[in-house]
């Protein structure tokens, strides 16, 4: 996730989330995705170190179901070559839980628009 890739500007949306001032959400394809991304760069050990963070924190992590998968098919339809299904997933559950998604991606940006948050890494 952006914290822990290096992207310090986050930490005040963690730390929020952390004190229970805000909701946190990561969808599990999201996870699986910072999971590979984050052991290419950091490796096994560090990375189970995070996973079991953020498993363990007051993070609601959503399981790939129901409308939830409707709706990232359909973004992914409507966008195809843009974004991957992972990237779907991520927009989906912002409009399912009405949020804001933080991001490095400025392609999400330009689909959410003011529902996301772009750093730079």
């Amino acid at each position: 996730m952006l914290f822990n890739a290096g992207v310090r500007e986050v930490k005040k949306y963690f730390d929020e989330i952390i004190r229970g001032v805000a909701e946190g959400y990561l969808c599990e394809v999201n996870f699986a995705e910072f999971y590979y991304k984050s052991a290419e760069k950091l490796g096994l050990e560090t990375t189970d170190i995070l996973y079991e963070a953020i498993r363990n924190s007051p993070i609601k992590q959503i399981p790939v179901e129901g409308e939830l998968t409707r709706e990232a098919g359909r973004v992914k339809m409507r966008y195809r070559d843009k974004i991957s299904i992972a990237d779907a997933f991520l927009i989906a559950l912002t409009y399912q839980v009405k949020g804001i998604a933080l991001t490095t991606d400025p392609v999400i940006k330009e689909i959410l628009r003011d529902k996301c948050r772009l750093f730079k890494v």
